[in-house]
């Protein structure tokens, strides 16, 4: 049986450059076992499996989505890859300069808008409404210092401050003024071990600066920790909600509509660029739209013999 596929760089418009996602257009006929399989031997951060169900009236795809780890019940960067490659490989007709779409995962359902022109996926969104818990202590400087290798003038403390943002992960939010703050850093994994930051239930650290390598972003983030690899630089999408709600926890993020975009990266590093737009109303619960672009990389066929 042969499973035709395609390799996306997704947040960005140029190859090489944001994250690879690999997209199982027709993924029918696939049970979790293989899925799992292929996932590990293509080896790629995420690689997603689309289904068609005829009796969903809404033409809704089923998507599951594997790291070479295993299942993940939901992520970001896969349906961007899944919404363009559905627009590129024909299963999406764009008709229309707006398209909708709607991808169940794991989670739920999820609305997908799909921008076009002469027929060409443009920009990809999809909202997302997300609960925080946000917990004020944080680490004392001395010891952020030590776990990320910066120094004390790095940190920023006029308009951000450290805190715990968890929207179903935790994570350690930590702001400095400069870009090349973020790009510097080296998380420390002894530093750890000593400090109270796991004690705070915080899983990774999510570092940002004000500023970004260029004029199209307002932010560049970047994801530290104990199982990220040092030089690693991994994909920050799924971090993006309790980024927003770390925003908005301050007093200085007025109510409304706040559109900005997140750099992740630079020129040497895969760099990616996520559009986000979140309303801030002071509610429990804090919408959010993320967008992006996506370009194909490469597209290819696995053949697959009968196991039965």
């Amino acid at each position: 049986m042969k499973y035709q596929y395609y390799i996306a760089d997704v947040f960005t418009d140029r190859i090489f450059n944001g994250a690879q996602i690999a997209v199982f257009p027709k993924a029918d006929g696939l049970d979790a076992e293989m899925m799992a399989l292929l996932a590990k031997e293509l080896n790629l951060s995420e690689t997603v499996f689309i289904f068609h169900r005829t009796q969903d009236e809404d033409g809704c795809r089923r998507m599951r989505i594997f790291s070479p780890l295993g299942e993940i019940n939901f992520a970001g960067h896969p349906i961007i890859a899944a919404a363009y490659v559905l627009a590129i490989s024909g299963d999406i007709a764009l008709t229309d300069p707006l398209t909708k779409l709607v991808i169940e995962q794991n989670a739920g359902r999820i609305e997908v808008n799909i921008s076009s022109k002469d027929g060409q996926p443009g920009l990809v969104q999809f909202s997302r409404s997300s609960a925080s818990i946000i917990d004020r202590f944080a680490p004392s400087d001395d010891e952020l210092c030590r776990l990320l290798g910066l120094q004390l003038a790095d940190l920023d403390h006029k308009k951000y401050s450290p805190r715990l943002v968890s929207c179903g992960f935790p994570y350690l939010v930590v702001p400095v003024w400069n870009y090349e703050s973020v790009r510097k850093a080296r998380f420390n994994y002894a530093a750890w071990s000593q400090s109270a930051a796991p004690q705070t239930a915080a899983q990774e650290i999510l570092l940002f600066a004000p500023k970004s390598s260029g004029p199209e972003a307002d932010f560049n983030v970047r994801l530290l920790g104990p199982n990220i690899g040092i030089h690693d630089d991994p994909p920050v999408g799924s971090a993006m909600p309790a980024f927003c709600c770390y925003l908005c926890s301050f007093e200085q993020t007025q109510k409304g509509t706040h559109v900005f975009a997140v750099e992740r990266g630079d020129q040497f590093s895969r760099r990616s660029l996520i559009q986000l737009e979140m309303d801030n109303k002071g509610l429990e619960n804090l919408t959010i739209r993320v967008g992006g672009q996506a370009v194909l990389f490469a597209e290819g066929c696995v053949n697959l013999p009968n196991f039965n």
